[in-house]
């Protein structure tokens, strides 16, 4: 009869049993070790990056004020749901309504002074030059007419020479005139005209100017969110001063997350941007699934590491911003691998991997094997197995210590998992 015996004392018994001196020596009794087995099943295994991070909401407004005031009233607590756009707060501001007031006077003002320059004063000026050229046309016009008579008179012999002259020095009197009149309309029409203008519309423009720029320093006693999400800072009451370079509400898009992780270079070239992810919260609540969107391209100088970022949506905004969470990156799926348990695998001194195989006859031998990818307690078999082939799972580092002799002698008995002998039980 076959007797199971513990590995730790299978040694033990086999160097008594040789010590021991009987008249008639018995049989050499085969051993039987009891092990746990695992089969190498064809599954899907994945490589996991796994790392701590810390979240951070999707988006994050800090309102600081662009004045310093005392704040007037605030619309929301902390805690509050707000939407984009939303008033939130308001700082006193009678002053700078004041402000706005004068400078929307003094535009409507210089709107007046543009339209009676541009409509009224410089057309004036336009229609005197017009009637001067008028005038000193028509009066070229008949100094031409009368010194073309006398010179035809002249030729007949009917007038003396001297009224000729006369007639031409009045002539060209009458061209300089003329001459000087278009001058003039020209320089109000072309000068005269853009310059006034400009004038008035550089004065209209500062106004407005002036107007706008209070009207904006108006706005910024509003504090309106830019953002939707929750209210997660506070720090002053009503009636207390604001100052310009502090925040006066904190506004936190917690309707998805960012997890933030460092990774070693080696870990962060397995992965790339897109890959699956997982967030692990602390609260042992069911993971969240998510994906990497953004792997830096320079390490931190002050770690020598990567940071990787994980969007995820946050239901029930159940993730806060600043919690420790654990990531878990799917880097590479095999949709078809060999799988057996990692603790089948034994690593020698020289770093070769094997594992104890079962053969016929439930008898032990060990097998070189090639591993790929690590997995929650399982490894990928990529070299020295097939499909169906027997491991065993546990006591396998016990059994590669025995000598050669004695493995082959030695036959295993098959012990099923603890988990395995609960359901039976409880089917029983």
């Amino acid at each position: 009869m076959r007797h199971a015996v513990p590995l730790s004392l299978l040694v033990a018994s086999l160097a008594f049993s040789g010590c021991g001196h009987k008249e008639e020596e018995e049989p050499e009794a085969e051993p039987v070790v009891t092990v746990e087995a695992a089969p190498a099943l064809s599954t899907s295994i994945s490589l996991k990056v796994t790392a701590e991070a810390v979240l951070y909401p999707i988006q994050q407004a800090s309102l600081v004020p662009k004045i310093t005031a005392p704040v007037h009233a605030f619309y929301v607590e902390k805690g509050s749901h707000v939407r984009a756009g939303q008033l939130l707060a308001e700082l006193e501001s009678q002053d700078l309504a004041s402000s706005v007031a004068e400078n929307r006077a003094a535009v409507d003002q210089a709107e007046a002074a543009f339209q009676t320059t541009a409509g009224v004063a410089l057309p004036e000026e336009i229609r005197k030059a017009e009637l001067e050229v008028r005038g000193a046309k028509d009066l070229l016009d008949a100094q031409q007419k009368h010194y073309d008579s006398l010179q035809e008179l002249f030729r007949q012999g009917a007038i003396a020479q001297k009224e000729v002259t006369d007639a031409s020095v009045s002539l060209t009197e009458a061209r300089n005139r003329l001459e000087l009149a278009q001058h003039v309309l020209d320089d109000l029409q072309n000068v005269g005209k853009d310059q006034t203008i400009k004038s008035a519309t550089a004065q209209r423009e500062a106004a407005r100017a002036r107007l706008q720029s209070s009207q904006t320093q108006l706005g910024y006693a509003k504090i309106v969110s830019p953002i939707a999400g929750v209210v997660t800072d506070r720090p002053l009451f009503a009636g207390e001063t604001a100052s310009s370079g502090s925040p006066l509400v904190t506004v936190m898009d917690l309707s998805s997350v960012i997890a933030k992780a460092h990774l070693s270079p080696q870990d962060a070239e397995q992965i790339k941007i897109g890959n699956p992810a997982n967030l692990l919260a602390s609260d042992g609540g069911a993971s969240i699934p998510g994906k990497v969107t953004q792997i830096s391209p320079a390490l931190d100088p002050s770690t020598t590491t990567v940071e990787v970022w994980v969007q995820a949506v946050n239901p029930q905004t159940r993730l806060r911003a600043g919690t420790s969470v654990r990531v878990e990156i799917i880097a590479r799926t095999e949709r078809i691998a060999l799988v057996i348990p990692e603790g089948a695998v034994i690593t020698d001194e020289s770093g070769e991997t094997f594992v104890m195989m079962i053969g016929e006859g439930d008898t032990p031998h060990k097998q070189a094997v090639m591993l790929g990818i690590h997995d929650a307690g399982n490894v990928q078999v990529t070299g020295g197995l097939k499909g169906g082939d027997r491991v065993v799972s546990t006591g396998a580092y016990e059994l590669s210590k025995l000598e050669p002799d004695v493995l082959k002698k030695t036959k295993l008995q098959i012990q099923l998992p603890k988990e395995d002998e609960e359901e039976e039980e409880e089917e029983k």
